[in-house]
């Protein structure tokens, strides 16, 4: 008897022995990372046809197509290291009762940031030239994990909820 029980438990040991469970391996996913990167001190272009404001960026290398993109506009500065973030799509309410709104689309190929008002843009130069964006890819990857509330508006919740270092931001 003791040399079946011994049998059994060497059989079973030997049997459980090739068995892993490697759970993190399933919730991890290694080469998708969130991503910003800087366009600094650009100008819209004027689109006579729809008499609209643009700015149009080519994606390199595209995005999936369940990620998402989030772009901010530098609305001000608060000291030569503190720059202030605005979520667009973004209505500014100006003097004189106008208003000027930024919004944006994006495909997995490119990007377009819009310009436009209740009036004429080029009377307000401020707003069209020399403007600063951050465009964060967050990939799909991140929609998909449970719990993780982000406050989208606030530029700096979002880049520490995705991990992303501020100084691997790229300027093109």
């Amino acid at each position: 008897m003791k040399k079946i029980t011994l049998l059994i438990a060497f059989i079973g040991m030997i049997t459980l022995q090739s068995c892993t469970v490697n759970e993190e391996q399933d919730n991890v996913d290694n080469d998708t990372i969130a991503e910003v990167f800087e366009l600094r001190n650009v100008n819209f272009s004027y689109n006579s046809s729809t008499g609209g404001y643009f700015i149009y960026r080519n994606l390199n290398p595209q995005i999936y197509a369940s990620d998402n993109i989030l772009i901010y506009r530098m609305s001000d500065v608060i000291d030569s290291n503190t720059p202030v973030w605005q979520l667009i799509p973004r209505t500014l309410y100006l003097s004189g009762g106008d208003e000027l709104d930024y919004d944006y689309d994006f495909s997995r190929e490119d990007f377009t940031i819009y310009a436009d008002g209740t009036y004429n843009l080029s009377e307000t130069p401020e707003f069209i030239f020399n403007q600063t964006f951050r465009i964060v890819i967050i990939p799909g990857f991140f929609s998909n994990r449970s719990g993780v509330q982000v406050d989208f508006n606030d530029y700096n919740a979002v880049i520490q909820t995705y991990g992303i270092n501020p100084a691997s931001i790229k300027r093109i």
